[in-house]
């Protein structure tokens, strides 16, 4: 019978665990993070699904979702409440997956799909499903923002090509397809008709309150399949931190697995932008939140993952119970604390580079 042992490793700040003749070493840090934030999380969500006109506590909200409750609580939190919350974590989670795979690849903290451009792109895909399609809107709009975000993935890459990728080049390129996308965004306002226009306005800001059942399903149904295989991934994306050379030279075939990456951090944050809106701020600052808590060499994905759901659920749970800030779309909060932390990033790469 095999023995587990675990043990430190020789390198600083790792846990190593070995059964018989197999071993591999871990964070500990990467662990107790997410778990952590996952306590958090639960903490957090039943807060916002118990706050209404009809207020549950927590212990109440919880028992209801593990079974228990009488049936006003479960009608209250299942077919009214829950699907808002839910969809909050499914989109927080992937704009914090997205953003580390995009920051890791790029090596920039500036990397995130709100500058790279993809959030944008998913918009003008879902605003042109909403303006022209009408009464399929509901149809189109998850399917015009990956068309859109993909498009403008495809985009990224092609004009970023340059023998690589260079991180600094990517961000450039990607705020002139922001600049563009945003600009068309908002001339297709002005050609639609006024119902159309107030839904697309409405879209725009990232907004969960008006989020069903219909709009959870789809997404949690992508998402199942897309984080497990980003999640995987994490390996290459270990690999390619050492350069180009190394990764060839341990068996990598670089650039296939970046497109690879790619395409999957394109399609977390598109399937996040077509279910709420653009949610700014998430994808840019959850990899770097985790960075540092964490102590990693570079955004830990699920770390990163996690602490996007939280930082969106907290950010609608605020904008719920801030006073005079109750129809205040989640969007408008987060693109608020973003700006200033966009400029920080700005001016500490700045230093950087002239130290």
């Amino acid at each position: 019978m095999s023995r587990i042992a675990l043990s430190k490793s020789s390198i600083p700040g790792r846990r190593a665990i070995a059964s018989g003749p197999v071993g591999w070493s871990f964070r500990l840090r990467s662990l107790v993070v997410p778990v952590i934030a996952i306590a958090l999380l639960v903490l957090m969500a039943s807060l916002n699904i118990g706050l209404g006109s009809s207020y549950i506590s927590v212990s109440d909200v919880l028992d209801t979702l593990t079974g228990g409750g009488d049936a006003r609580t479960q009608g209250i939190i299942f077919d009214l409440r829950l699907p808002r919350t839910l969809s909050g974590i499914l989109v927080g989670g992937a704009l914090g997956l997205a953003g580390a795979v995009f920051q890791s690849i790029a090596r920039n903290p500036l990397a995130s799909p709100d500058v790279l451009g993809i959030t944008w792109g998913a918009g003008v895909g879902a605003v042109s499903a909403i303006v022209i399609g009408g009464n399929l809107a509901s149809l189109g709009v998850p399917l015009g923002g990956l068309v859109g975000g993909l498009t403008a993935g495809t985009l990224l890459y092609l004009l970023s090509w340059r023998k690589g990728i260079d991180g600094y080049r990517m961000v450039l390129i990607g705020i002139g397809i922001s600049a563009v996308g945003y600009n068309i965004v908002y001339w297709l306002l002005t050609v639609g008709d006024v119902d159309s226009a107030t839904r697309a306005t409405t879209w725009i800001v990232g907004n969960l309150s008006d989020v069903g059942w219909e709009s959870v399903g789809p997404v949690l149904t992508a998402l199942a399949i897309l984080v497990p295989v980003t999640l995987i991934c994490s390996r290459t994306l270990s690999t390619l931190q050492f350069g180009d050379d190394t990764a060839r030279g341990l068996g990598l075939r670089v650039d296939a697995s970046r497109g690879i990456l790619l395409l999957l951090a394109v399609l977390l944050a598109s399937v996040a932008t077509a279910a709420a809106g653009p949610i700014t701020f998430v994808a840019l600052a959850t990899p770097q939140i985790a960075l540092r808590l964490v102590r990693a060499a570079q955004p830990p994905l699920l770390s990163s993952l996690v602490l996007g759901a939280l930082l969106t659920v907290s950010a609608d749970f605020a904008v719920r119970v801030a006073p005079g800030a109750t129809d205040l779309p989640v969007g408008v909060l987060t693109a608020i604390l973003g700006a200033p932390y966009l400029i920080f990033l700005f001016i500490r790469n700045r230093r950087k580079e002239t130290a």
